[in-house]
């Protein structure tokens, strides 16, 4: 049987769809992944690594190359949801998919009309002032020249998931929505970074893995297509 065709029979006969994504599902919209062989710690033209650029101890400690490497890497204000992002909002819709739990934090499932997004490691699509909490819109950061300030004097920072700092709420809700599945759908992760991969492992049901290449939780998986996500996620209704 087709592999897609199996994939819409499990997704017809399923009422409790839960979506684990990765930086694959963004990648198709055009944005650069972390560890690709293209991604931005391939490319880092810094004196720095990557993880201390994205650190909470840069943001502290030298807020003015934080705020210059993270509007120079992570804008994705021109960035427009791809075909995957769209089918997985009228799969709400249709009250099939309970949830997208998201490893990325472009904001982009919440611009194609997705509701319930959790957001593991959290999003540049918030931003709030670290001192009095108030909060500002999702592209004032990258409108800001400098480093951003709110009016209290305080810095305007992300709402992303810096090294050095905890999971947000988000991780513990996904836990629970991955465990009352009856069908988890992963797409466009490698599956090697923990502890969001971990997630896999709490499904109790079915389910599908969906990525160009293998990944470690392949062998655990009921269905596994090694497809570009579009040929997948553009060919279900």
């Amino acid at each position: 049987m087709d592999d897609v065709k199996e994939l819409q029979k499990l997704i017809d006969k399923s009422n409790n769809i839960v979506f684990f994504g990765g930086a694959g599902v963004s990648t198709e919209s055009g944005i650069k992944d972390f560890r690709g062989k293209n991604g931005l710690y391939k490319e880092n033209k810094y004196d720095r690594p990557p993880e201390y650029m994205l650190s909470i101890n840069c943001l502290l400690d030298e807020p003015e190359l934080f705020f210059k490497y993270y509007k120079e890497n992570l804008n994705s204000l021109d960035i427009e949801p791809n075909v995957t992002h769209k089918y997985l909002a009228k799969l709400e819709q249709k009250g099939k998919l309970k949830a997208v739990v998201t490893q990325n934090i472009d904001g982009l499932h919440q611009r194609a009309g997705s509701k319930k997004v959790l957001e593991v490691h959290g999003t540049t699509y918030k931003n709030y002032c670290m001192k009095c909490n108030k909060e500002y819109p999702f592209d004032y950061i990258f409108k800001s020249k400098g480093i951003p300030k709110c009016d209290c004097g305080g810095t305007i920072r992300p709402s992303v998931t810096l090294y050095g700092e905890m999971l947000p709420r988000d991780f513990e809700e996904a836990e629970e929505y991955i465990k009352n599945s009856d069908l988890l759908i992963v797409a466009g992760s490698s599956l090697t970074v923990m502890p969001a991969s971990g997630l896999v492992r709490l499904a109790r049901n079915k389910v599908v893995i969906v990525n160009r290449s293998e990944t470690p939780f392949d062998r655990y998986a009921d269905l596994v297509i090694h497809k570009p996500l579009k040929d997948v996620f553009g060919n279900l209704k």
